[in-house]
């Protein structure tokens, strides 16, 4: 009895299976240098060979499309970075020919005025043109009564000014030449030069002030001067030494009977005239008490002044607060005679 036909395709397929089974087991000798992609498509392509032997149907294999292979093979993170860079650039190219283009300057409407409509603006009060036009004049222009401008005064050649000018604030940027300016208050940011010479009424400064040349002045009134380094003092006229006289405490025994004492000067230098009486003693003339307290015990010099002022024996007490001038014997009775003091520190 012959076999049945229909089981022969049934061995046919078994073997086919066993032998893409045993391919499939076998790993290629190139794997190691073939990407993980390619093998993947072969291993579907395998399967996809598998599947028609089971089904008997001879249909090729699906092949995968481009799209899903280029996907495959490019990183997403990468492509959108790509994309991100491509419109980045896009917009910097816009701004770049925007900022190129000249910006669009509005049209200024122009009107001329005829010498009719001059005189009308003679005669008349007259609105000409609007806040969007410019009035030209081709000539000069005198204007006979007060002008006033609403608006900023741009002024592009030289401002000349016959009579005075009035304002709340004047703000001058570059250099300005003024033949005579009268200001009531001037106050400078920064540093000032003054080529010519300078008359000051009343200067007071507040800072430190230094000058490089002389200094010529009528009077000068400081509270204190000091003079530093090897700084020399040269005076060739009189010294002056004036203030408050000081206060004195006279001893009548020391003068005699009838006997007066008094006093010409300051706290710095003076004079003290004395007229003895009728039996004068030793002892000390009077007391100077100091209008201003010294710092410490001030050095006191004394001058007599007269013969009878040589005959007594005189010496000085002194402390911070006063001086006293006194004598050792008792000073000539009846005699006119004097001491002359300074007093430093």
């Amino acid at each position: 009895m012959e076999p049945d036909k229909k089981d022969e395709p049934k061995e046919d397929k078994e073997e086919l299976k066993k032998k893409s089974a045993s391919e499939e087991a076998e790993a290629p000798a190139d794997a190691l240098s073939r990407t993980p992609e390619e093998l993947e498509e072969e291993a579907t392509e395998k399967a996809a060979e598998n599947t028609d032997i089971d089904a008997g149907i001879d249909e090729p294999a699906k092949k995968m499309s481009p799209l899903k292979k280029f996907f495959k093979k490019v990183n997403i993170y990468f492509l959108i970075f790509v994309i991100i860079l491509v419109i980045a650039g896009v917009i910097a190219a816009v701004t770049y020919f925007n900022s190129q283009k000249e910006p669009v300057i509005p049209a200024t409407a122009t009107q001329s005025l005829s010498e009719d409509a001059l005189k009308q603006l003679a005669n008349s009060d007259a609105s000409v043109g609007d806040t969007s036009q410019t009035l030209t004049i081709q000539g000069n222009a005198i204007i006979a009564g007060q002008t006033l401008m609403r608006g900023n005064l741009n002024v592009a050649g030289n401002f000349q000014a016959a009579g005075t000018i009035q304002g709340p604030n004047l703000t001058v940027s570059g250099t300005s030449n003024l033949g005579t300016a009268q200001i009531n208050t001037l106050q400078v940011a920064s540093n000032t030069a003054i080529q010519g010479s300078t008359t000051l009424r009343d200067l007071n400064v507040s800072g430190t002030s230094s000058f490089s040349g002389a200094v010529t002045a009528s009077q000068i009134t400081v509270t204190k001067l000091i003079l530093s380094g090897n700084a020399v003092l040269q005076i060739p006229n009189h010294i002056s030494f004036t203030g408050a006289s000081p206060s004195r405490s006279v001893n009548n025994a020391v003068l005699g009977n009838g006997g007066t004492l008094s006093l010409n000067g300051s706290d710095t230098a003076g004079s003290i005239s004395i007229s003895s009486g009728n039996n004068p003693t030793p002892g000390c003339f009077a007391q100077i008490t100091f209008q201003q307290v010294y710092s410490n015990s001030p050095h006191v010099i004394v001058s007599p002044i007269g013969q009878a002022a040589g005959q007594t024996e005189f010496y000085v007490n002194r402390n911070t607060t006063s001086f006293s001038i006194c004598t050792a014997n008792a000073a000539p009775a009846n005699q006119t005679f004097g001491f002359d003091y300074f007093v430093t520190n």
